[in-house]
């Protein structure tokens, strides 16, 4: 500033100073009064010296007005145009602020914003600023949440103790206004007689509250109470509603209670109509190292034990556990682990809380790093199946894998160590403890000719100790009583050519591949089979060095596999395709592939891929094994969607025609899903979804339904926009499982955003 008049006006494009501040309490006054100082005082100050002092005297203040004036005779100071003032991280933009120097009142005036350190933002056209930079009394003010929502209220002011209270005032956090900027009414607001506005503790807390839908007053909100930070608050979530055959009608409710910033607890209540109440709790805690979590419930009611329906248990004390967590102690090392555990096998299902066959309690030691992997890890599983037998399933401890990565490569290609154990026991079964320790070396080259050649060579050392092989019932999986070794070498030679060119208007990738491995004969039935019982011949597998999913089974002699994979690309299309075979050169002496699988004879089936996706609207996936003699279906799955994110089907179907008889593991299977969705206009939507069996006896003769028989259906029906859900849902079970029987339940839901509402 230059010279001008006392008692006038002074204007320019931008006028943008800083100015050095006292203290916090009169930052506002001082920037205002410098500006109003004789224009004399302030041609003497050089910028240079002015950022000197601001530098010396601490924080400052940035000041931007288009216009500036001081009346001398009323000693006040005006600043219009884009007023903007700043202080570390709040601001305030208004068209007019006026300062009476005389009794110290700050008053800014018309479109203002005033943003806190927290980014709530603040609108109103009158509002009173506190030499503490904060508002005081305003009328017709907005504040725009920076977590989100938004709050209205008549009048606001401001107390000693620095909370803001609103009058006559709704909260939302629905928009107010649609695409085009025209104003428009929210689904749901909250409103209330006073509101008290917590800026320091980001909390806002309701009088009076009331919650309105679609203009409509339906559910006073006592104690309701919100963060401004986005953080979760203390306080009652909205019960939700259920009728099921089993349990009758069904109310439950949760109280969230904030421990602090890093833990929580979770406490429920279940009330129903025809049994006993249940309680449920879970605890939540975020430690510097690392995070867990426990939830549990807990009721006692009947209990049936078979399919048959008969009296089992008469008030039994029934419930569940769950829990995980995860702690990093170092970049290298973690601690992974979980544990689930039921009263009995159908009090999850009874109450709806999960459908889970298993239950699998873990633990797991790991350190990774770029050259290393080591594991040490045990896990438990609990049978929900009512006709299993818990004797025979296994407890894995210990289960240990160390690999590593020798950083010099031998010959050009890399070498990988591995050294793994595990035991598994058993109550009423058999016992196996196993043991290896093995290379493998791979080297990968690209010739002058584009094909991508691989050379891969592994050998391994196992040792097992096998107990009991009697208790199990397939001969296949005993292996031998006591101590057993075996060595395993195995040679591969993988070559791939890919072609590539333009066809159908885009670019299409043709893509031979030719494997040869090659393994010296395993007496593979001498150990137990744990880990490689669920063999198929796959896509994904078709080129594995060891087609077995596990370790205890390896693919022995030499063996050539063909394949052709091809791909085109167009613009929004893309579709790829994969077949292949394989053909051993030597007649298996140990049946180790059941007949069936596909890979039991020399030459084995064909087997393949097909996927189809245009843009977002249709994603589809085939996957098939032909039978080689006379091209048979033995594998028929295929995955579709089709449609848009608001209106799609999914279709899922699976067929498995094996014809294995012998291994309980790989029966024949025949299933149907089903799961739909329509968009009604903009917001409505109807739902549905079905799993139906297919298999008849002739496929699976202790398979429970017989042909066609539908085992879950659900219909719904929901609201949605930007900031309200809410629907209902109709599900019928067709299967009895014990005390969780079959018939119809009925849901209700509801969620509002922003809200502690589910």
């Amino acid at each position: 500033m230059s010279g001008g008049l006392m008692n006038g006006s002074r204007k320019a494009a931008r006028l943008a100073l800083r100015f050095p501040a006292q203290g916090p309490s009169t930052r506002a006054v001082l920037a205002l009064a410098l500006l109003a100082a004789p224009a004399s005082l302030a041609a003497q100050e050089p910028p240079a010296t002015v950022e000197a002092s601001a530098e010396q005297a601490g924080p400052v203040i940035d000041f931007e007005a288009e216009q500036l004036s001081y009346d001398k005779e009323t000693d006040t100071v005006t600043a219009r145009g884009n007023v903007i003032l700043r202080s570390d991280d709040r601001s305030v933009r208004a068209d007019e602020v006026t300062w009476d120097r005389g009794s110290g009142r700050i008053i800014a005036t018309g479109n203002i914003r005033l943003v806190d350190e927290a980014g709530n933002q603040l609108f109103t056209d009158q509002v009173e600023l506190t030499e503490t930079f904060e508002a005081g009394a305003m009328s017709e003010l907005l504040v725009a949440l920076r977590a989100g929502g938004r709050l209205a209220a008549r009048s606001a002011t401001r107390g000693e103790d620095g909370i803001a209270l609103l009058t006559d005032a709704a909260y939302t956090a629905c928009a107010v206004t649609d695409a085009e900027g025209c104003a428009k009414n929210p689904s749901w607001r909250i409103t209330a007689d006073k509101v008290s506005f917590d800026q320091k503790a980001s909390r806002v807390r309701f009088t009076g509250a009331m919650l309105e839908l679609f203009g409509a007053r339906i559910l006073p909100l006592p104690g309701l109470a919100l963060r401004t930070d986005g953080k979760a608050e203390s306080g009652f979530l909205v019960p939700d509603f259920r009728v099921s055959n089993v349990n009758g009608l069904e109310v439950s409710g949760e109280y969230y209670w904030r421990l602090a910033d890093n833990r929580d607890l979770t406490l429920g209540a279940y009330v129903f109509s025809g049994v006993a109440p249940m309680a449920s709790a879970k605890w939540r805690h975020l430690t510097d190292k690392g995070a867990y979590q426990i939830s549990g419930y807990l009721t006692a009611s009947d209990r049936l034990t078979d399919f048959t329906g008969a009296q089992g248990f008469q008030n039994e004390l029934r419930g569940y556990i769950e829990g995980n967590g995860r702690f990093q102690f170092s970049p290298e090392w973690s601690l992974t682990s979980s544990i689930r555990l039921a009263s009995d096998r159908t009090f999850l299902r009874r109450y709806d809380l999960s459908r889970d066959d298993r239950l699998r309690s873990t633990i797991n030691l790991e350190r990774i790093t770029d050259k290393s992997y080591f594991s040490l890890a045990g896990w438990a599983t609990q049978t929900l199946r009512l006709n299993a037998d818990q004797g025979q399933i296994p407890l894995a401890l210990p289960a240990l894998d160390y690999r590593q990565i020798v950083a010099d490569p031998l010959l050009g290609g890399g070498i990988e160590f591995q050294v793994n154990s595990l035991a598994l026991l058993r109550n009423d079964g058999q016992d196996t403890q196993r043991a290896f320790a093995g290379a493998k070396w791979d080297l990968r080259r690209l010739t002058g000719m584009g094909q991508v050649v691989t050379l891969t060579a592994l050998v391994r050392g196992d040792i097992y100790n096998t107990d009991n092989i009697l208790a199990t019932s397939t001969p296949s999986y005993r292996g031998t009583e006591g101590w057993t070794t075996r060595g395993i070498a195995t040679a591969a030679l993988d070559i791939e050519w890919p072609f590539v060119g333009e066809a159908f208007g885009g670019t299409q990738v043709l893509k031979p591949r030719l494997q040869i491995v090659a393994s010296p004969r395993l007496r593979n039935l001498d150990v137990p089979n744990e880990d490689a019982r669920a063999i198929d011949l796959e896509d994904s597998n078709l080129f594995a060095l060891n087609r077995f999913p596990g370790y205890d089974r390896v693919e022995d002699g030499t063996r050539v596999t063909w394949g052709v994979d091809w791909e085109l690309q167009r613009p929004g299309w893309r579709v790829s395709t994969t077949i292949g075979q394989s053909y051993r050169f030597d007649d298996p002496q140990e049946q180790i592939f059941p007949v069936g699988t596909g890979l039991s004879e020399r030459v084995s089936d064909f087997v393949g891929r097909t996927q189809i996706r245009y843009r977002d609207y249709l994603n589809l996936t085939h996957r098939f094994r032909l039978d080689k003699d006379n091209l048979a279906v033995r594998r028929n799955e295929i995955d579709a969607t089709i449609g848009s994110r608001r209106t799609y089907v999914e279709v899922g179907y699976l067929r498995l025609n094996r014809d294995i008889q012998t291994v309980e593991d790989l029966r024949d299977r025949e299933e149907l899903r089903v799961a739909a969705r329509l968009a009604i206009r903009r917001r409505w939507s109807v739902f549905g979804s079905g799993v139906f069996n297919l298999t008849d006896a002739t496929e699976d003769p202790i398979f429970q339904p017989d042909g066609f028989e539908p085992i879950r259906t659900r219909l719904g029906i929901a609201y949605a926009d930007d900031c309200i859900e809410f629907g209902a849902t109709w599900r019928r079970d067709f299967i009895d499982a014990g005390d969780a029987r079959r018939g119809n339940a009925f849901q209700l839901f509801f969620a509002l955003r922003n809200l502690g509402f589910r």
